[in-house]
C-alpha cells in the first residue's frame, strides 16, 4: 500500500503530464460559448461587485483565474502541479490578464486566516487525498461572510475509458493515462463518498451556510463543439458564517 507522500507524488506527476492537454482545452473554453455562462454563474454567486481578493484552488490552466481577472478581481491561483502553474501563467499572459500563481497544496495553505473574500474551485475536490482538510483550510482563509464556490462531479464510482470520438475534450488522453487516473482515483477516500451530499454536510458542520445545484451541465456547457462526459456537474455555494 502506498503512503501519503507516495500518493501525493503520483498525483502531482499525473497532472504535470496532463498540463499541456488542459492548457489547450481551457483556452478553447475561454474562446467558446461556455465562457459567458460560467462567468455569469460565478458573478451571480459572488454577489459583491467591488473588486474582491479571490483564491482559485486547483487553478489548473487558469480558466477561473482568467474569467475573474478580466472582471477586475485580484486572483491568486494555486495548484500542486508545477506543470499546471506554468500553463496558468501562459494562459493569462496570452490574454493580457494578471493573476498570481503559486505552487501549493489545496489542503495545506500558507495564507493567514481571513485572507480572501472568495474561494473558487473547479474539477478539483475529486482528486484530493484529503478533501476534508482542504475544506477546513478554505474556511480558515475566508473572511467572515466570504463565499465558497466549488464545481465538481461525483466520479468516485465511475470508470474512465479511452475516448474514441475526436470531438471529445479528452480524445488525446492515452489509454495508459486513463488507467493511471482510475488507479489514483481508486486510492482516494473521497471516491467512496456520495457527492455533493457528503460535501454539503461537511461544509455545514465546519461553519458554512450552503446552497447547491445537483447539475449545472446544461447551464455551462453550451458549445456543441466541446463534447464532455455525461456526468452531472454539481455546484456548491457556501457562505462563511
Amino acid at each position: 500500500m502506498q503512503n501519503k507522500c507516495e500518493i501525493e507524488i503520483r498525483i502531482e506527476r499525473y497532472w504535470d503530464k496532463r498540463s499541456g492537454d488542459f492548457s489547450k482545452l481551457r483556452r478553447k473554453e475561454l474562446e467558446s460559448e461556455n465562457y459567458a455562462p460560467w462567468r455569469d454563474l460565478i458573478l451571480s454567486r459572488l454577489k459583491n461587485k467591488k473588486p474582491l481578493k479571490i483564491l482559485d484552488v486547483g487553478t489548473g490552466a487558469g480558466f477561473f483565474a482568467a474569467i475573474l481577472s478580466k472582471e477586475g478581481h485580484s486572483v491568486v491561483g494555486i495548484d500542486m502541479s508545477e506543470g499546471m502553474i506554468k500553463a496558468a501563467r501562459e494562459t493569462l499572459a496570452a490574454y493580457k490578464l494578471n493573476a498570481e500563481f503559486i505552487k501549493m497544496a489545496a489542503d495545506s495553505l500558507y495564507f493567514p486566516q481571513e485572507s480572501f473574500d472568495a474561494v473558487v474551485s473547479r474539477n478539483l475536490t475529486w482528486t484530493l487525498l484529503d478533501a476534508m482538510e482542504a475544506y477546513r483550510e478554505w474556511h480558515r482563509v475566508l473572511k467572515r461572510g466570504g463565499i465558497l464556490l466549488n464545481f465538481d462531479s461525483d466520479v468516485g464510482r465511475t470508470e474512465f475509458v479511452k475516448k474514441n470520438t475526436e470531438k471529445d475534450v479528452h480524445f488525446d488522453v492515452t489509454a495508459d493515462m486513463v488507467k493511471e487516473c482510475n488507479d489514483i482515483k481508486a486510492s482516494l477516500r473521497i471516491s467512496t463518498h456520495t457527492r455533493p451530499k457528503w460535501d454539503v454536510e461537511l461544509l455545514k458542520n465546519i461553519g458554512f451556510k450552503v446552497e447547491f445545484d445537483t447539475d449545472i451541465s446544461k447551464i455551462v456547457r453550451k458549445d456543441k463543439n466541446l463534447v464532455y462526459d455525461d456526468l452531472p456537474i454539481f455546484g456548491i455555494y457556501g457562505e462563511k458564517c
